[in-house]
């Protein structure tokens, strides 16, 4: 006896426009580092497969690049295989906006209906003093805009307060990189990296809720308008979440 299966996906969503945001370049322990690719890469794909537009900023514009480690054009990289991030750095308009993405400083939060940033390398230390970012991504919450954080870009939620000087994050379940993970880092480095770790800083808060799952494992969660995914092998369920939040 034959088991067939039959599986149908959505073709077409409801028009929307999205944000996805990555970090400018920083020095750590001597090594530039940028945004992770596939981080911003698979939902960019994403979304532009579900019909929407999407634009790319960082916050201090122009210029961004992917960290080596996930470069999948770095013979040194881990992630030669990322066909998407290959795709993205070749396309012929796409490509362009990796040598200028807009500042945020242009971003009306009104244009958009999602923000999705990435992680990597970088967030960990551009991020955490970025007054004005931590201002659009509240922004974006309390205009009831979908706010998807990926893996060290969940870092925002440290420090992100609303108008009322609450932290997004009381109240709220979320993840972001693991401890775990954290650690493979160090041992494949053989340093400490970060001087700092997401989990680590996210338990020391009453009020919120920081949840993994084991190392490496895709996991994401959503709770109401906020989305979070725990790593880069987490992205494509974060784009599903976005996706799923902007067709309801």
């Amino acid at each position: 006896m034959n088991n067939v299966i039959r599986k149908r996906g959505q073709h077409s969503y409801p028009k929307k426009k999205i944000l996805c945001l990555v970090s400018n370049t920083a020095s750590l322990h001597g090594m530039e580092v940028g945004f992770f690719a596939e981080e911003m890469t698979r939902p960019f794909y994403d979304f532009i497969i579900a019909g929407y537009d999407v634009d790319v900023a960082s916050p201090n514009g122009g210029a961004v690049k992917f960290d080596g480690h996930s470069n999948p054009e770095n013979p040194a990289g881990a992630y030669p295989n990322d066909l998407i991030s290959i795709g993205f750095v070749h396309h012929k308009e796409f490509g362009k906006w990796m040598q200028n993405t807009k500042p945020i400083s242009e971003i009306n939060v009104n244009d958009y209906d999602a923000v999705c940033v990435a992680g990597g390398g970088a967030p960990l230390i551009t991020f955490k003093y970025d007054a004005k970012l931590h201002k659009l991504i509240a922004d974006f919450y309390e205009a009831g805009k979908i706010t998807c954080l990926i893996c060290h870009g969940t870092s925002l939620l440290l420090w992100t307060r609303l108008s009322d000087g609450a932290l997004l994050a009381d109240g709220k379940t979320w993840t972001g990189f693991a401890d775990s993970e954290e650690a493979m880092i160090n041992q494949m480095f053989g340093m400490t990296v970060n001087e700092y770790t997401i989990e680590t800083e996210a338990r020391k808060n009453p009020n919120t809720t920081f949840e993994v799952a084991g190392a490496l494992e895709p996991f994401a969660v959503r709770d109401g308008r906020l989305i979070t995914a725990q790593q880069q092998h987490s992205s494509y369920l974060a784009s599903q979440l976005v996706i799923e939040a902007l067709s309801e």
